[in-house]
């Protein structure tokens, strides 16, 4: 059993998940930063358990936020503290944008985690107070809404934040209002409800020393995250200087990188199908330099919906007419 400190009032629990998502994410981060330097294959962190992670990851991050906001201010916004947090975590973002813009133009971070968190911090205020269940309806309906109201009206850059365009904008972190501000509404929910019930005092009891390097992560969430994705590239970066990856050809990391992400809902035929046609149209139309790059616009993302929805198409029709002849 844990004893519970006398006076306490941090909750040792909630700064161990804290410091678990983190480990969480540094993990993923690694294996993306191999992917990106071509120690891995194309596409790996982008489908099947790699991409379910991230979105676990993101996701935790965004419900722990709910939850901090509110046992820090149901009672009432502290704005001292509030407004140094909000700034802290805004100017952060910023910074990352600003970084990102200059490191990665054709992928920079416009809307990440960061620049979530900073919305959700605001939006979640008006939410502490009402009801438990109108929390969690919310972010029902936050979590619905990119399955159901999607539209070309919110194509344009200046709504991508939003997160309802008729496609993902090309981003290395893209953590939208739509559906992530379910995640922050579903921790508030919890919180009001495990708060009226007794259980968030309940769950300020002392954890052992084994818990201490997590929890100490969990009280600098903010600088381990700026810090750690920077030292994870460094390391691969000076890997790399050492033992190079072996290199592939562009058709080849595009086909392996298209594949992957096919397989999840086709099978091997209609995806070497469906990939070759797509690679043959792109390099006819002069675009596989902007693919690679990830720098596309919102015209080059149009165009790049036709080509798969006509490449599906024809792959859909080769392989009836393959069976036909069988």
């Amino acid at each position: 059993m844990y004893d519970r400190p006398a006076g306490k009032s941090r909750i040792e629990l909630l700064d161990l998940a804290r410091g678990t998502a983190l480990v969480a994410m540094a993990v993923y981060h690694f294996a993306w930063d191999l992917e990106f330097f071509g120690y891995a294959e194309p596409g790996m962190t982008a489908v099947g358990g790699w991409k379910l992670f991230a979105r676990s990851i993101a996701s935790s991050f965004l419900f722990i936020v709910g939850i901090s906001l509110y046992l820090a201010h149901s009672g009432g916004v502290r704005s001292g503290p509030y407004l140094r947090r909000l700034a802290m975590v805004a100017g952060a973002a910023l910074a990352i944008s600003l970084v990102t813009w200059f490191a990665v133009p054709g992928g920079f971070i416009f809307f990440g985690i960061l620049h979530q968190i900073a919305l959700a911090s605001v939006l979640g205020l008006f939410f502490l107070n009402l009801p438990w269940f109108v929390s969690a309806a919310s972010a029902a309906v936050f979590i619905a809404a990119p399955w159901y109201l999607r539209s070309t009206m919110f194509d344009a850059p200046v709504f991508w934040w939003i997160g309802l365009s008729s496609s993902d904008p090309v981003s290395n972190d893209y953590v939208p209002l739509f559906p992530w501000f379910g995640a922050v509404l579903a921790g508030i929910a919890v919180t009001s409800l495990a708060s009226r019930t007794g259980l968030v005092e309940r769950a300020r009891f002392a954890l052992g020393r084994w818990s201490s390097p997590f929890r100490f992560l969990g009280r600098h969430s903010l600088v381990v995250y700026l810090a750690h994705q920077p030292l994870l590239i460094a390391i691969v970066w000076l890997f790399s200087q050492v033992a190079p990856p072996a290199l592939r050809s562009d058709a080849e990391q595009f086909g392996l990188a298209c594949e992957a992400t096919c397989a999840q809902t086709h099978d091997a035929d209609f995806c070497a199908r469906y990939c070759g046609c797509v690679y043959d149209r792109l390099a006819a139309a002069g675009a596989l330099d902007a693919v690679f790059a990830s720098e596309q616009d919102a015209e080059q993302i149009a165009m790049l919906n036709e080509v798969a929805s006509m490449c599906t198409f024809n792959a859909q029709q080769d392989m009836g007419e393959g069976e036909a002849t069988e």
